[in-house]
């Protein structure tokens, strides 16, 4: 199946969801953390589609490639954050975000190995 648009891209709908379950976890931070932890969560959680988008409408596969290790990179900085976190306001439920965390990394990977073995 041919993909048009970004937004047909299933790890792009799972990464977007992950940025609204990121904000609805964040808010129920402390509002201390509204400059630290909450706005350096939300804006890794916000560039991993903002990237997948960008690479796919650059229409090459060089620059596809590029921003997907660019989003998978912002995901691993929003799971330390995560870790962080987690050990600083261990009452809030952190599954939820983890388990599509760990979905997207899944998927991004998998597309970055597809892609690299397609290069060659």
């Amino acid at each position: 199946m041919y993909v048009q648009s970004f937004k047909d891209l299933v790890v792009w709908q799972k990464s977007m969801e992950l940025v609204r379950e990121i904000y609805i976890l964040t808010g129920k931070f402390p509002p201390t953390e509204m400059y630290g932890l909450v706005s350096q969560m939300r804006r890794c959680a916000v560039a991993i589609p903002s990237n997948i988008a960008e690479g796919k409408k650059r229409k090459t596969k060089k620059d596809f490639l590029q921003f997907l290790r660019i989003a998978d990179g912002s995901a691993a900085e929003l799971e330390t954050q995560i870790i962080i976190s987690k050990e600083l306001f261990s009452r809030n439920n952190f599954s939820k975000v983890q388990s599509l965390l760990e979905e997207a990394q899944k998927m991004l990977i998998t597309m970055i190995k597809k892609l690299e073995a397609s290069k060659s």
